[in-house]
């Protein structure tokens, strides 16, 4: 299972889409790793199976949620919902010590959008007003809170499953593409669930290993040890805070690879090339915790 066959899946961009996409603050995220800058860390940690972005993460939510709601304004606030995402991802949100809801950064999605002209031109064409999309947690079908099931988070436990542990299959998305269904919850919102029990029941067990995997010490250490080089940088003044929206991650590092600064370069070896005996005991104990707990047929799973 791979990016090209679970978008082969999802079925053909709607037009309306299309035109969102040569927008510069999207086309950014193209080099932004969905794994959190995690791609170019030890592979002796990580071995994911291909690259994703942010990008591809932005239309695989748009996606989901135009094919379950027809709706264009929610569509397009999915597409922007990771517009204001960084480089290294939720390793700035560490960083920033947010490791529990790791939304620091999302503060700056208005400022992001309200200056992107091509942006803007296209909202305007679209009869979208600004208010739309920049709220995007205003359409619950995009993004609610946990242990609710919503698009971002569906891609995510299916982007994860593809790239990072490797226990989703293609027959899993196909089921879970074709089980996928809009209930009231019991909050009076409307909620992605699933018409089956047993794909539900999956969705949850692939949920859960990634957040396994998500605790383990080597992630935790990892995650931490590039926020620590990204503080160093900004704090030696080596790049600034906005160089993170400024540069794509192969730049960043490029740039941080030619410093002079020992206590740099011993970090970033130590990032590139750790083996899995060298990583200490190491826990954050405050990290979020994926829970989830979707509808089935109007009810709770458990």
């Amino acid at each position: 299972m791979n990016l090209q066959d679970y978008l082969e899946q999802l079925g053909d961009i709607p037009t309306f889409i299309y035109k969102y996409l040569k927008a510069p603050s999207l086309k950014r995220l193209k080099n932004v790793g969905y794994f959190c800058g995690m791609d170019y860390a030890s592979k002796n940690i990580y071995q994911f199976s291909e690259y994703i972005s942010r990008y591809d993460h932005s239309i695989t939510v748009a996606l989901l949620v135009y094919n379950l709601t027809g709706n264009i304004k929610a569509s397009v606030a999915g597409l922007l919902h990771d517009i204001s995402t960084p480089c290294f991802s939720h390793v700035i949100d560490y960083m920033n010590k947010d490791y529990e809801k790791q939304e620091s950064t999302e503060e700056y999605t208005e400022y992001i959008i309200r200056h992107d002209k091509y942006l803007l031109m296209c909202l305007e064409e679209d009869n979208i007003n600004i208010e739309d999309v920049i709220d995007f947690k205003q359409y619950s079908i995009v993004d609610n809170d946990r242990p609710k099931m919503c698009a971002d988070r569906l891609d995510g436990i299916i982007l994860n499953g593809m790239g990072w542990t490797k226990n989703i299959s293609y027959e899993d998305v196909n089921n879970i593409l074709s089980s996928l269904c809009i209930y009231i919850n019991e909050y009076n919102e409307y909620e992605m669930g699933f018409k089956s029990y047993d794909v539900a029941l999956r969705v949850l067990e692939i949920s859960e290993c990634i957040d396994r995997y998500c605790h383990t010490k080597e992630d935790n250490y990892m995650m931490d040890l590039l926020a620590d080089i990204t503080k160093l940088a900004i704090d030696k003044k080596y790049i600034s805070y906005e160089d993170l929206y400024r540069f794509n991650e192969k730049e960043l590092f490029l740039i941080l690879k030619h410093q002079k600064d020992i206590k740099l370069k011993e970090l970033i070896y130590k990032f590139k090339n750790i083996s899995y005996e060298e990583i200490p005991n190491f826990d954050i104990p405050n990290v979020k915790k994926r829970s989830l707990n979707p509808l089935v047929n109007r009810k709770r799973l458990k």
